[in-house]
């Protein structure tokens, strides 16, 4: 077996090359790399050759590395969208690791992101370790609660929401002609949300199988204001247990519940904890500062049992990313921003306030110096300059400079991405 980095290629696969590639990202994910023809031809509805990725071995020739990018709109403070390299499907293989092949393909798939004029790079890492190397910084935090429904202290009876609004169930058809518009609302006023493309909406209702596994169609409801507007939706599926005693003791699994206004939220929630037979909520993912637990007599009914980082960003152009948000203060702040990758390190003047920003390169002596990873995790407020200043993974090069990037960057929400990709 080869073990000289000159033997290993990476480049875009061909079209013909994807059944191969499929092969080795199931390899990659220890799942079984057995393929039918259905996955092979659903693959070629979404996979875009030029910017799918592949190491290739030359010794036995074979793939023994996978990695593909897709166009993404990640939403900013504020509300604005900038474009996104949107990466996933990495993997190595376990007999090639530490042969450069991840940072091979990272380096390839950034110039090209660069140089297409996206402002940031994301992902979703499966393991902390590995890609702080390239420049990311966990931007958003996970979180998911168990609700244990007699603890509550709502009125299980009660599922008709206070605020003369109403929750209906809907099919899948329903929901695939009112979720798009309702999800835009949200992601265009949510930090750190990220777009969903037809084939997200027909896949999460059926219309389009992934694979040959059996799909189970789930419940849906919407939250109807008083003036009849659609402004919640949520997803969720039912088990079917019963104790030794003839009682049910079923749970609800949010797969995903989205709303455009707090009405809307407390409603919801309230409707999945008055389910009959339901004993159990599984919140799925949900903002680390979600209102769930607030919404119940008693938060402690809400057990807090999934906390993590999650969406993760790369800068690649800091002006365009500094300008792109808006600022709840105002101040000025220069910033010298290391990449050891050279995409866009330098140093910047950002002058900020509730009108706008302007950021540009400058010459001044920097305040506040940082990794292009911390800018991540600053870019979309849900980090501390202060808290990164005592960890020691910002430096401070004028006294206060952490306190005045906390002013301009943090957020009164934290940032949040629904979504998994």
């Amino acid at each position: 077996m080869s073990r000289r980095a000159e033997d290993i290629e990476v480049r875009p696969i061909t079209e013909p090359e994807i059944r191969d590639w499929s092969r080795a990202l199931s390899t990659g994910f220890l799942r079984s790399p057995a393929l039918s023809d259905h996955d092979v031809a659903d693959l070629g509805t979404y996979v875009v050759p030029s910017r799918t990725l592949a190491a290739f071995d030359r010794g036995p020739a074979r793939i023994v590395g996978t990695f593909r990018s897709f166009t993404q709109e990640l939403t900013a403070v504020g509300g604005a969208t900038v474009p996104a390299d949107a990466i996933t499907n990495v993997t190595v293989t376990a007999t090639h690791r530490r042969r450069g092949i991840l940072s091979r393909m990272m380096a390839l798939d950034l110039a090209a992101a660069k140089e297409r004029g996206d402002v940031a790079a994301t992902l979703i890492a499966a393991e902390y370790p590995i890609y702080g190397r390239f420049g990311f910084g966990p931007a958003t935090h996970t979180a998911e609660w168990t609700v244990d429904l007699p603890r509550t202290g709502l009125d299980r009876h009660r599922s008709i929401p206070d605020d003369g609004g109403r929750i209906d169930l809907v099919d899948v058809g329903e929901v695939r002609k009112l979720g798009p518009e309702l999800h835009e609302r949200l992601r265009l006023a949510q930090p750190g949300a990220i777009n969903r493309n037809e084939r997200w909406w027909q896949v999460t209702t059926g219309a389009v199988r992934q694979d040959a596994r059996p799909w189970t169609e789930p419940f849906h409801a919407v939250y109807r204001s008083p003036s009849g507007e659609i402004e919640g939706l949520v997803a969720y599926s039912c088990d079917d247990n019963w104790g030794d005693d003839k009682r049910p003791t079923n749970t609800a699994s949010v797969k995903s519940l989205i709303t455009t206004s707090p009405a809307a939220e407390r409603a919801l929630w309230h409707y999945l904890c008055s389910i009959d037979w339901v004993t159990t909520v599984k919140s799925g993912r949900r903002a680390p500062d979600d209102l769930l637990p607030h919404l119940l007599p008693d938060p402690r009914a809400a057990r807090l049992t999934t906390y993590a980082d999650w969406l993760w960003v790369r800068i690649l152009d800091v002006v365009r990313a500094l300008e792109a948000r808006t600022y709840g203060g105002s101040g000025a702040l220069v910033l010298e921003v290391v990449d050891e990758a050279g995409l866009t390190g330098g140093r910047y003047r950002l002058e900020a306030g509730p009108d706008g920003a302007e950021c540009k390169p400058t010459d001044l002596e920097p305040q506040l110096t940082l990794p292009v990873a911390e800018l991540a995790t600053l870019w979309l407020g849900d980090e501390s300059a202060v808290r990164l200043a005592a960890l020691g993974r910002v430096r401070e090069q004028q006294e206060g400079a952490a306190l005045v990037a906390d002013a301009l960057l943090r957020t009164s929400r934290r940032p949040w991405c629904p979504d998994i990709f």
